[in-house]
């Protein structure tokens, strides 16, 4: 069955570009890749790009790349995706060469987020190198990293039919926990490879599309050194270090300039699909993860079921 294999890039717009530049080299350790008309591309391995930043007024994320194994893969997951009553458009020659990939389609999700299929995303002229890492980021058959994306009250079954009967994901696992009194967390994870996944929604009092992007680093240490670079430059946190029960991440969640977060982390777990079995878990942190004040304020402050605030 035709389906993607990979999140190959994401495009932010934002309104800062020098802030956002300091943050993904200096803070996280990125590597600029190159400088646009409209903006800038970061870097976290070979490949040209895996950030494109814009600038621009949403403070928010525009575009997910999604890479499939081949143009004949490509052609069947469009056909696929059409017949179920969707628009799908092919990119021009142009848009394929801002993104650098071979072919492109671009389509829209159920919550309205703009989704590209591409293949042949291309390796950049340069090895990938930071001076700040001491290893490198987790990238290869797992794609970029992960994102969790917010549903917006759109039913849960809507938008599965499109990224597990459509796209090809499949279930990790869900968490649902009460994070705050009248306040609950109920998040569903997906995987397309063997990352423990690439993409998981949920609805989080935020009016943001994305809640967060989760870069993987290949050496402990490197979490606990970008840990200590955020916090000398007062890049304010969402959560401090702390493990998740699903994936067995140990993170830090860091605000970006535009006001969403990134994820931080090591150790995340590989799925294998023969023996992999679908838990739901009460628990979105097995340890640590403790929210920020200015988190904290924001969940005392959500309407309770009452209608009342906490």
């Amino acid at each position: 069955m035709p389906q993607v294999k990979e999140l190959g890039y994401v495009v932010y717009e934002v309104s800062g570009l020098a802030d956002w530049e300091h943050f993904g080299v200096e803070l996280l350790g990125m590597r600029l890749g190159e400088r646009t008309d409209t903006g800038f591309t970061l870097r976290t391995d070979e490949k040209a790009h895996r950030w494109i930043v814009t600038e621009g007024p949403a403070d928010d994320l525009v575009v997910t790349g999604y890479e499939v194994s081949g143009a004949a893969e490509l052609d069947a997951l469009v056909e696929k995706v059409r017949a179920a009553g969707i628009e799908v458009t092919e990119g021009d020659t142009a848009l394929a060469a801002a993104r650098k990939v071979e072919r492109i389609f671009v389509t829209t999700d159920p919550m309205g987020n703009r989704i590209e299929l591409v293949t042949g995303l291309a390796d950049a002229d340069t090895p990938f190198e930071s001076d700040k890492l001491v290893g490198g980021f987790v990238t290869g058959a797992g794609g970029a990293g992960h994102q969790v994306l917010l549903a917006h009250d759109v039913p849960r079954e809507t938008y599965l039919g499109f990224y597990v009967d459509l796209l090809g994901f499949k279930i990790s696992d869900i968490i649902i926990e009460e994070v705050t009194p009248g306040v609950v967390a109920d998040l569903i994870f997906l995987h397309c490879n063997g990352r423990h996944h690439t993409v998981a929604f949920g609805d989080l009092p935020s009016p943001k599309r994305t809640h967060h992007f989760m870069v993987e680093v290949t050496d402990i240490r490197d979490v606990g050194r970008a840990y200590d670079r955020c916090m000398d430059a007062k890049q304010p946190f969402e959560m401090t270090l702390g493990m998740h029960p699903n994936d067995h991440m140990f993170s830090f969640y860091v605000f970006t300039p535009s006001g969403f977060s990134v994820e931080y982390g090591w150790g995340g777990l590989i799925i294998d699909d023969e023996t992999w079995e679908v838990k739901t878990l009460d628990k979105l942190h097995s340890w640590g993860h403790r929210p920020s004040d200015v988190v904290a304020e924001l969940l005392a402050a959500a309407p309770a079921p009452n209608g009342e605030t906490n």
